[in-house]
């Protein structure tokens, strides 16, 4: 029998099997780790009630809405080929979007079908595998790349009814490596570069779809299609694999709260016909469901401070379902950690208003949300006055 025995899979266009030894295999099922990531584990198998840190206030656990949200679903394909017309007519459609919820789905992104299958396959035979075999990459705390249960190393209460793998990448063309393979193999084993080879050509994908967005949202403001294009050009963006297991009171857990993302935009693919992200509208919760061969965009904190507060964060959860598990993939553009966030000139002086929020480097505010803040619906006010009392306290300081 062979040392690293695959777990079995169907050929699925790019699919790779994921390895697990037969030690990790034993050691996964009697293991707990100091945070209680095996009972964490354990508790996807409960039928009855889920424990006391996983019920959410009535608050934002409230009713899904039997209205699904009416998001544009904008072809792309003419920003990623140059063609000018196209672009300002899916400029239209983003702008309608961003200046309301912040969200729209996005079609003609030329995302391989099988890479995006390869991807999705990869994660689900990821969260499979054992405790300790996924425990290797377990996510040190206030770092953003790593393993993580519940997020139970972060959190005491409203926890999330899911796991996440999350791994940073950079273009290789601007590292001169492939930072997201060489991740897999240095954290999980030379045995897991088949799928990180996967995740790394997901990323490149993700990364030029970006850019192309990018462009499409740099003309909706009126700065241009290449100003935020080149912006997030060298960026160091993050990679999320998340599961959502089945849950006996769906009623009362999140898969996760309501929330703005810190990054300038997330690209979501969704995994078949289980929906789950909601955003809220007009005080209700609305489901955004699944349409094959597009993904889901929305603008995050970064790109709200970007466009001066003319287009808004967009405020979602993620519902989880008695019977069924679901599976989604979330490419978070982000800026160079030391790039230094702030509207463009022409932005500023064509809008007349003064700046709502103050200049900041993206490692800053990635840090505030890892260490001292949960994100929320007020993540950039709150950054914001962090700060000015930061500022405040190194003015006051007497070695000033």
């Amino acid at each position: 029998m062979p040392e690293n025995p695959p777990l079995p899979t169907t050929e699925v266009g790019r699919r790779v099997p994921v390895p697990v030894s037969a030690a990790d295999d034993a050691l996964g099922k009697t293991s707990h780790d100091d945070d209680g990531g095996a009972a964490a584990i354990d508790l996807w198998g409960q039928q009855q009630k889920i424990p006391d840190p996983f019920v959410w206030p009535q608050a934002d656990a409230q009713a899904t809405s039997a209205r699904d949200l009416d998001a544009p679903v904008v072809d792309v394909a003419a920003a990623m080929r140059g063609d000018r017309a196209g672009t300002r007519r899916a400029a239209e459609q983003v702008a309608a979007a961003c200046a309301s919820h912040g969200l729209f789905q996005v079609t003609g992104n030329g995302l391989d079908p099988a890479l995006a299958r390869a991807a999705l396959d990869g994660a689900a035979d990821f969260f499979r595998l054992p405790l300790a075999t996924k425990q290797r990459a377990r996510c040190a705390p206030g770092d953003m790349a790593g393993y993580a249960v519940a997020h139970r190393d972060r959190f005491k209460a409203n926890l999330p009814w899911k796991e996440t793998l999350s791994f940073g990448h950079r273009d290789h063309r601007v590292s001169g490596s492939r930072v997201v393979t060489d991740y897999f193999t240095s954290t999980l084993g030379s045995d897991f570069e088949p799928l990180g080879a996967v995740y790394q050509d997901y990323c490149e994908a993700m990364k030029q779809v970006s850019l192309a967005i990018m462009e499409v949202i740099g003309v909706s403001l009126g700065v241009g299609r290449s100003y935020y294009r080149d912006f997030f050009a060298d960026g160091c963006s993050i990679m999320r694999c998340n599961y959502y297991p089945p849950c006996p009171e769906p009623e009362r857990a999140l898969g996760t709260g309501p929330h703005c993302d810190p990054s300038a935009l997330t690209l979501l693919l969704q995994d078949g016909a289980v929906d789950g992200l909601q955003v809220l509208v007009d005080g209700e919760w609305r489901p955004v469901r699944p349409s094959p061969g597009a993904l889901v965009v929305n603008i995050g904190d970064t790109f709200t401070a970007l466009s001066n507060g003319r287009y808004r964060s967009c405020l979602h959860r993620a519902v989880v379902h008695r019977e069924r598990d679901r599976r989604s993939l979330a490419f978070f553009l982000c800026p160079r950690h030391d790039r230094v966030v702030r509207p463009p000139p022409r932005l500023l002086l064509a809008d007349q208003a003064p700046r709502r929020y103050p200049d900041f480097i993206w490692a800053d505010l990635a840090r505030f949300t890892q260490r001292h803040y949960r994100a929320d619906a007020r993540t950039l006010d709150a950054f914001a006055s962090w700060l000015g009392d930061a500022a405040t306290s190194a003015s006051e300081s007497p070695d000033n």
